[in-house]
């Protein structure tokens, strides 16, 4: 069976327009199939669709109130030859979403349930008053991955964290488990409604601990806000500076920026003190 290098090399040959031949007799004389001519390898495909991923990433993470349309018209700016169509099943892909209200937000289960947002008007006094939770998408050189965190918001302090090829509940249940043993309760605990986050299983977790359940509501990522900002940092202070190549690369990566995000990074919202220095206080 031959490589696809000389399938490659061969469609290479390949002139287009040729003064004389056709391109059905140039794949003749080079015994290229016509699929053949216009094959483009999956790699490639791969590659096309990182970079775009990525521009959607750096620019919704500026503009989150870019729609469909407006991402659209500003990935064509870039020089990206694409529909609106694609860059809705990209937005889809990466949970992402315009903060303003329309009809649907995230990929919700609709034999869920769903719980009304606890934290309108409520005044954040201490830690461990309200977690929250959400999922990110982690473009990088060759592939990408998900990344999950609990944050306590009085503090700012990263709870827990994991990354994933998939963002299934199981995934989100584990990391909520692991930080209720590590740092006890909280009185609330808040997500937005992806499947992830009202499937049973996770919810039973919170409601066999009394613990209060709040989720965003349609059409408004910025109830989660502390989250939304972790996410920024995280990609503008470490992803797009290292580009890890892979997931043990951006394993070992993140392991190190939490450190420095919870330990050493002083938080202007904080009065310039650190999460944990918060967070161990109290």
């Amino acid at each position: 069976m031959e490589s696809n290098t000389g399938q490659v090399a061969r469609r290479e040959m390949v002139e287009r327009p040729h003064p004389i031949l056709s391109l059905v007799q140039q794949c003749i004389l080079l015994s290229l199939s016509r699929s053949g001519l216009y094959y483009e390898s999956k790699r490639s495909l791969k590659h096309d669709e990182l970079a775009i991923k990525e521009a959607i990433d750096r620019q919704y993470l500026i503009t989150p109130y870019y729609g469909i349309r407006r991402m659209t018209v500003h990935l064509k700016s870039k020089g990206f030859i694409i529909s609106r169509k694609r860059v809705s099943h990209y937005y889809k892909d990466m949970r992402i979403a315009a903060i303003y209200p329309k009809p649907r937000m995230t990929q919700r289960n609709e034999e869920h349930k769903l719980y009304p947002y606890l934290l309108r008007n409520i005044e954040i006094t201490h830690c461990n008053q309200v977690w929250s939770s959400d999922i990110t998408y982690i473009p990088m050189d060759k592939g990408f991955m998900y990344l999950c965190a609990i944050i306590d918001w009085h503090s700012r302090y990263v709870l827990a964290w994991g990354i994933s090829n998939t963002h299934d509940s199981e995934f989100c249940q584990v990391l909520l488990k692991q930080a209720l043993e590590k740092h006890g309760s909280p009185e609330i605990f808040n997500t937005d409604q992806g499947s992830e986050f009202t499937a049973t299983a996770f919810t039973n977790i919170l409601n066999d601990r009394k613990i209060s359940i709040s989720m965003d509501g349609k059409g408004r990522c910025m109830d989660n806000i502390f989250v939304e900002r972790l996410w920024r940092s995280v990609k503008y202070e470490y992803i797009y500076l290292t580009r890890p190549e892979n997931g043990i690369d951006l394993f070992n990566g993140l392991t190190g920026y939490f450190e420095h995000y919870n330990t050493t990074r002083y938080h202007q919202a904080l009065n310039y003190e650190t999460p944990e220095k918060i967070y161990m206080a109290a």
